[in-house]
């Protein structure tokens, strides 16, 4: 069977590493990049780290409104698909990729397969929402990482050809930590001690782009009295330099480049604590055993808050201070809510039999 992977960003990269290894055993695997992430440190120190074939196709979208990016990737990507007749198409996650990859496929009657279904934050202002939704309605095929996942899918209407698999990113997580604990230097190189600072990451358009939001996080992040690790990612900073709030919080925090994908895991495993704002990172944290303050009002990984390993803190400074200051994790509770580490096997095996 011929299969075409559409990726566009580092999540993705992380989930199709694992995907990938296991579906080439036995198929043809054509991989599209859509560039949605194009500078070297958001894209391919992904691809050498954990070792993902170059992609077949760049489509070199890069940055722009949400409805340009949609539309040139679709145009893009269709193009691609007439030329390579697939008979499965994969999609992962709730990027704008993820969405004109679904909906190409879908248009040229090519059965589409959505990694990452289910999910929702219930909050239709986020563009991931609007993704993900779309996303599963026009997919044949739905790879769902846990049971509210199916749960959501079923209030929905959709009960056909639903898998529940586990999660890739689990799957990722648990099979190169040990790598980067062996390879990565990234504690003695910004000369930090396990379990004594702490981890930021700042990227979704509601808390960048609002200079509000913004000021509230950097205002919090300043008056914590805490060692705090900021990989900056190139939006957060633009916002951060157009709104005037870059030197303050370059002058309380450690600011980083962002970093590569075992650099990263090294770095949260070690962690006494992650803020975040990304779905993708409080899952991690969970996984690692790591507390996490989501800089959000909702989520869409609500396990994580039900086992009280998460906590939403939305943009209030206070509320962010207080948290991170009183916050403990119920450490009896922790469930395997996420998988074993097979989520890829499972997708495997359902492809193999289509």
């Amino acid at each position: 069977m011929k299969v075409t992977s559409i990726l566009g960003v580092r999540p993705q990269f992380v989930k199709a590493s694992v995907v990938s290894r296991e579906l080439r055993k036995k198929h043809e695997e054509i991989l599209i990049h859509t560039g949605q992430h194009y500078d070297y440190q958001m894209n391919k120190v992904f691809f050498e780290q954990l070792n993902i074939p170059e992609p077949d196709y760049h489509l070199n979208i890069g940055s722009g409104t949400h409805g340009y990016q949609t539309g040139e990737m679709l145009k893009k990507i269709e193009e691609v698909l007439l030329k390579e007749k697939p008979d499965l198409v994969l999609t992962y996650g709730d990027t704008n990729s993820t969405l004109a990859g679904a909906l190409a496929a879908s248009k040229l009657q090519i059965k589409t397969a959505h990694v990452e279904s289910g999910l929702r934050s219930f909050d239709r202002s986020m563009p991931e929402e609007v993704n993900r939704i779309l996303t599963d309605h026009c997919s044949d095929i739905l790879f769902c990482p846990t049971q509210n996942a199916v749960d959501n899918l079923r209030n929905e209407g959709i009960t056909e050809n639903v898998h529940l698999t586990g999660d890739v990113m689990a799957d990722s997580l648990l099979y190169n930590r040990e790598i980067a604990e062996n390879k990565s230097t990234i504690l003695n190189d910004l000369g930090l001690k396990s379990k004594e600072y702490l981890v930021a990451t700042i990227h979704r358009a509601s808390n960048t782009d609002n200079e509000r939001n913004l000021k509230n996080i950097v205002d919090a992040f300043s008056e914590l009295n805490e060692t705090i690790i900021f990989p900056l990612h190139p939006r957060t900073e633009k916002f951060l330099k157009k709104y005037g709030f870059y030197e303050r919080l370059k002058s309380s925090v450690i600011l980083t480049q962002p970093l590569g994908f075992l650099e990263f895991i090294k770095l949260m495993d070690h962690a006494k604590m992650i803020l975040t704002d990304s779905g993708g990172v409080q899952k991690e944290a969970y996984i690692l055993k790591v507390p996490c303050i989501t800089l959000r009002e909702n989520t869409e990984w609500i396990e994580t808050v039900d086992d009280g390993w998460n906590v939403l803190a939305g943009t209030d400074k206070e509320k962010i201070v207080r948290m991170v200051n009183d916050v403990k994790p119920a450490l009896s509770t922790h469930r395997n809510v996420f998988g074993n580490g097979k989520a890829c096997d499972n997708i495997a095996s359902i492809v193999d039999n289509l």
